[in-house]
């Protein structure tokens, strides 16, 4: 099943509002072509705070690709948009 672009946005804000409440599994299709399946989150009180001695740099926003918490790896890592075959959500 594909989108419109008017779904897609939609979607889009749909996963963001679940990420940054808690975790999500997301199924989705690496540039290698293998699948990946990713329980991830953006929520803050689920990722870990670091503090860094180095200044941030800045870094230029694609909105093609969403970064997330990996949270079975301990790592920010981040999938495209266009990649995502499933998502699965759990409601405790």
């Amino acid at each position: 099943m594909s989108l419109n672009e008017k779904e897609f946005k939609l979607f889009k804000k749909w996963l963001k509002s679940h990420l940054n409440f808690g975790p999500v599994t997301v199924i989705f299709v690496k540039k290698d072509g293998t699948e990946r399946v990713m329980e991830c989150t953006t929520a803050t009180s689920l990722v870990p705070i670091v503090e860094s001695a180095e200044p941030k740099r800045e870094k230029k926003v694609n909105d093609d690709v969403m970064p997330v918490y990996d949270l079975e790896n301990k790592a920010w890592k981040s999938f495209r948009w266009d990649s995502v075959k499933q998502v699965r959500l759990e409601i405790k």
